[in-house]
C-alpha cells in the first residue's frame, strides 16, 4: 500500500479539503483508495453502514473515494461535551467520557492499539491511503503523546506534505517555524509544501517560494487558489465562513436563522438550504443577531440540557417564543427537537451533571428522558405530511434520550423498523425529528420551503437535484482543482506510485 500524509501548520488550513480532493483524484485514476485519520476531535460526525460513528470529514472523503466508510478510517473520535470533558469513541462505539488529562495519560497505552489495528486492516484492502493529520505536528507541549501526526506517519511509513494557509498571513514563517520544531527524524518525513487559499497575483508570490525552496531544500508542490467549496465542514471553526450563507442568484425571499449553540453538532445538515434560490441562511448566537426570520432552526448539540440553559441565559429562549407568536416557523433537529417539547429529564446526569430537569419550549406535546445507551444508525422512513411528491426520506440518528409523544400529537415519519419519529404541530409551523440529513432530500426541503413561501404569498419553487448529487459534482471539481494547481507527477513520485 502506498501512502501520503497531509499535515498542516495549524488548524483549519485546509487539510480535510486537500485530502478529499486527493481521494477523488486517486479514485479517478483507478486506484483503490481510502482516507484515514487516527484521531479526530469534531462534533460533526458520520454514521457508517454498520452504525459506527466517525468524523464527518472521513465520511465525506470515503464518498469522494467511491467507497463505503468504515470505522477503521477514523478509529478514535473525540466529541467535546464541555468543562474539558469529551466523549471518546473508539471504532465507532462509545468508549468513555474522559477529562482531557485522563485521556492524555491513557492515550499511548490504550488508545494507540486500535489505531494500529485499523492501519493494518486498511493496508490489506487498499492500494492508496490518504492520511490526514490534526492541528499541527509542532505542538511541543503535546508531541510526546500525539497520535494524530508524526507518530502515525511513522506507523504507516508515510511521506508528509505540509499545508499552510496564506489567507491568514505569515505563511512562510508558519512553514519555517513548524519545521524548526520538528525532531530530525520527523523533519526527514516532510517531502514538500502546499500553499493553500491563495488570492491575487502568483508572480508576486514567486520570490517567496524561491526563497522557501532554497532555504528548506524542499519543493512547493503547488499554490492552491482560494476555492469556496461546500465540502461538509469537519468542525465548528468553519462556522465563521458559514455565518451568512445564501444563494447569490436573485433577491432574498426566505430567511432562516440557525441557532449557533456553544456545543453545536452536525450543522452540515443545513448546507442544502443555502443552495436554494431566494433563501438566506444565518447562524446566530444572540437576540440582536436573530432579527425577524421566516424560520428558526434549533440544530443538533452535544449537550442538550446545557445548551437549553444557555438559550435561557442569553434571552434567546424568550425571543424565539415571541417570534413564533408573531408567525416564525420553528424547527428542531436531534437535540433541538428535544428542546421543543414540554420537559427534559436527566435523573442520572447522563447528559449533564449540572441540570437534571428543565422546561422545554413547550411547542410540541412531548417529553424526553435521557437514558443510558446511544442510538447511532442509518435509517429511512415514510413522510407522514403532505409536502409535495416526496414520500421516502433517508438519514441517520445520533442521539441520547428517548422522546415520548403526548396526547394526539402527529408524528412526522414512520421509520422502516416501525418506529414513529418526530412531531409536527397542527398548523405545520413547528416540527422536529431525530433524523439528520433530512434536508438532503430536495422534495422534502422544497416542500417545507414552499410552505413558508405560501404564507408570504410567494409562488412555489421546483425541487432541484439531491445534495448527494451536488456533493459528487463538488468532489470532481476538487479533483480538477488539485490536478490543475499541484504537481501531481511529483507527488506520486514521492509516494512511490
Amino acid at each position: 500500500m502506498k501512502t501520503i500524509m497531509v499535515q498542516g501548520t495549524g488548524s483549519d488550513v485546509g487539510k480535510s479539503v486537500v485530502c478529499t480532493a486527493l481521494c477523488r483524484y486517486f479514485y479517478r485514476q483507478g486506484y483503490r483508495v481510502a482516507p484515514f485519520k487516527s484521531q479526530n476531535m469534531a462534533l460533526n460526525s458520520y454514521v457508517t453502514k454498520e452504525g459506527g460513528e466517525i468524523g464527518r470529514a472521513q465520511g465525506v472523503q470515503s464518498e469522494a473515494a467511491g467507497i463505503e466508510a468504515t470505522t477503521d478510517m477514523n478509529p478514535v473520535l473525540l466529541k467535546p461535551k464541555g468543562d474539558m470533558v469529551s466523549e471518546v469513541i473508539v471504532h465507532g462505539r462509545h468508549y468513555a467520557d474522559m477529562e482531557a488529562g485522563s485521556y492524555r495519560a491513557q492515550v499511548l497505552e490504550k488508545i494507540l492499539a486500535p489505531v494500529k489495528e485499523s492501519l493494518h486492516r486498511l493496508s490489506q484492502e487498499f492500494e492508496v491511503l490518504v492520511i490526514e493529520g490534526a492541528g499541527s505536528p509542532a505542538e511541543i507541549n503535546l508531541k510526546d503523546r500525539d497520535i494524530a501526526n508524526m507518530r502515525v506517519a511513522h506507523l504507516a511509513d508515510a511521506p508528509v506534505i505540509l499545508v499552510a494557509d496564506i489567507e491568514r498571513g505569515g505563511v512562510f514563517a508558519s512553514i519555517i517555524g513548524t519545521l524548526a520544531l520538528l525532531d530530525p527524524d520527523e523533519k526527514k518525513r516532510v517531502k514538500g509544501f502546499i500553499i493553500n487559499k491563495f488570492r491575487g497575483r502568483k508572480d508576486l508570490l514567486d520570490p517567496g517560494i524561491d526563497w522557501l525552496e532554497k532555504e528548506t531544500g524542499l519543493p512547493v508542490l503547488g499554490v492552491l487558489p482560494y476555492m469556496d467549496m461546500d465540502v461538509d465542514p469537519e468542525d465548528s471553526m468553519a462556522l465563521e465562513r458559514l455565518q451568512l450563507k445564501g444563494n447569490d442568484a436573485g433577491p432574498v425571499e426566505i430567511e432562516i436563522a440557525i441557532i449557533r449553540f456553544p456545543r453545536i453538532s452536525n450543522f452540515t445538515d443545513f448546507l442544502p438550504l443555502s443552495h436554494l434560490a431566494g433563501v438566506r441562511v444565518r447562524y446566530v448566537k444572540s437576540k440582536r443577531e436573530l432579527g425577524n426570520p421566516d424560520a428558526i432552526i434549533l440544530p443538533g448539540t452535544k449537550n442538550t440540557m446545557e445548551d437549553l440553559s444557555w438559550l435561557k441565559e442569553t434571552g434567546l429562549y424568550d425571543e424565539i417564543l415571541h417570534l413564533h407568536q408573531q408567525g416564525s416557523a420553528v424547527v428542531g433537529i436531534c437535540g433541538g427537537y428535544q428542546m421543543l417539547g414540554e420537559q427534559l429529564i436527566d435523573p442520572e446526569g447522563i447528559e449533564s451533571h449540572q441540570v437534571t430537569e428543565q422546561k422545554g419550549f413547550g411547542l410540541l406535546a412531548m417529553k424526553t428522558w435521557f437514558v443510558p445507551g446511544k442510538k447511532t444508525v442509518r435509517t429511512s422512513g415514510e413522510l407522514l405530511v403532505d409536502w409535495g411528491n416526496v414520500q421516502q426520506v433517508t438519514g441517520y440518528e445520533i442521539h441520547l434520550g428517548r422522546t415520548e409523544r403526548m396526547g394526539q400529537t402527529r408524528p412526522l415519519l414512520r421509520l422502516v423498523d416501525g418506529r414513529l419519529d418526530g412531531v409536527i404541530s397542527a398548523d405545520g409551523l413547528v416540527w422536529g425529528t431525530y433524523l439528520h440529513g433530512i434536508f438532503d432530500h430536495p422534495g422534502f426541503t422544497i416542500g417545507w420551503i414552499n410552505q413558508l413561501r405560501r404564507r408570504k404569498g410567494l409562488p412555489d419553487q421546483e425541487a432541484g437535484s439531491s445534495w448527494r448529487q451536488e456533493r459528487e459534482k463538488i468532489y470532481d471539481q476538487l479533483a480538477d482543482w488539485i490536478e490543475q494547481h499541484l504537481d501531481m507527477k511529483r507527488l506520486q513520485e514521492i509516494m512511490g506510485l
